[in-house]
């Protein structure tokens, strides 16, 4: 994921506290399902991945924005 952005993902997480909370937390849920999706439930494993997709979707605007005002 976000490898296209990598410079631009290391600038945010430097200059800002909540683009570096939001990662820091998608790469969570990212190695839990990893680790556990096999252990896990549909149920259980459903939840997990809205929440990681909608913290996707949230860096990826944080991104956009920042190159936005880049140019």
């Amino acid at each position: 994921m976000f490898h296209e952005e990598r410079d631009i993902i290391t600038i945010l997480k430097q200059e800002n506290a909540h683009f570096h909370s939001l990662f820091d937390k998608h790469n969570e849920l990212d190695n839990r399902i990893d680790l556990n999706g096999e252990k896990l439930s549909d149920q259980e494993l459903e939840p997990l991945k809205k929440e990681k997709l909608k913290l996707k979707d949230e860096l990826y605007a944080m991104i956009h924005e920042y190159k936005k005002n880049k140019q």
